[in-house]
């Protein structure tokens, strides 16, 4: 349930679907498996063993986008290919053309792609229409991408911007790191990466590592800038930010008391609690996050 990565992005004030209207509209567009030439298929799954494309507790809904790709490696068709121009100049008596060697590796990408196994795999977002958020379980631009415009495409409009800060992310990170303090109920945690402004981009990173020694400030003081930093939300959860406002590693630090006192629940009340927390969690922890970054601002 947990998501691990976070692209955050906002909703316009008063936009919501309710968990009815998403499943009724994500059901006529289910992923489709790749046949024929395909290459890559994207749709909608199941978010559950219930089978329900969209599940939702008041204003807070989960979604699941699956995508189906045939795999087919470089490797594989260089070396088919290698073999067939080596076969054409044999019988040929000269040295194909890098022209028609590149014609000849597109025909057997053509021909290798029906037989190519496919892996299939699932992306969930999380709709908090209260809050005005959309989340989507990853830390890859290109792949949030690929999650938004596949809904937009099922909806017909996705009025979603990501979310910003006020000043630069990077130059708050590095106030909060020089100030050894971070806002509101965010605590630093043990991990950064610091690099210059230049075009070097000369970088040293801490891992596992107190932030507040004597080495760090000299870092600051000669100008580095932080591009990533570990932050811990009320004891709760941690995570780690980058300058682009995405979120690695997002991790509850209490998962296992909370697995502890639900142990032996049937499967769909498990779910239905771990989603409800998770809902809980992480619309606060958003609220507070929006507030730090834009504190500025403010």
């Amino acid at each position: 349930m947990w998501f691990r990565n976070l692209t955050i992005y906002r909703l316009p004030p008063g936009w919501s679907r309710t968990p009815g209207e998403l499943e009724a509209t994500l059901t006529e567009f289910p992923l489709q498996p790749c046949t024929g030439l395909t290459l890559q298929t994207r749709g909608w799954v199941p978010v559950n063993d219930a089978g329900q494309f969209a599940y939702g507790q008041e204003q807070q809904v989960l979604i699941a986008m699956g995508a189906d790709e045939k795999l087919l490696p470089a490797s594989v068709v260089n070396q088919v290919a290698g073999e067939r121009i080596a076969r054409l100049e044999s019988d040929k008596g000269f040295k194909l053309g890098r022209k028609a060697k590149r014609e000849i590796r597109e025909q057997i990408a053509v021909e290798l792609t029906p037989r190519a196994f496919s892996r299939r795999t699932e992306l969930r977002g999380w709709f908090d229409f209260a809050g005005g958020w959309l989340v989507v379980d990853t830390a890859s631009a290109n792949r949030a991408d690929e999650f938004t415009q596949t809904l937009r495409d099922a909806l017909g409009e996705l009025p979603v911007t990501p979310l910003q800060s006020e000043p630069s992310m990077d130059a708050l990170m590095t106030g909060w790191l020089a100030a050894r303090q971070a806002p509101g109920p965010f605590e630093l945690d043990d991990e950064a990466e610091l690099t210059t402004a230049d075009e070097n981009k000369a970088t040293v990173r801490y891992l596992r590592h107190a932030l507040d020694g004597k080495d760090i400030a000299g870092h600051l003081s000669n100008g580095k800038i932080v591009k990533r930093l570990a932050l811990t939300w009320k004891d709760r959860i941690s995570f780690v930010v980058d300058d682009k406002l995405q979120v690695r590693r997002f991790k509850a630090l209490d998962t296992e008391r909370v697995r502890e006192e639900s142990d032996g629940l049937p499967p769909e009340q498990q779910f239905e609690i771990d989603f409800a927390l998770f809902s809980g969690e992480l619309g606060a922890l958003l609220k507070d996050l929006a507030a730090a970054v834009n504190a500025a601002r403010d």
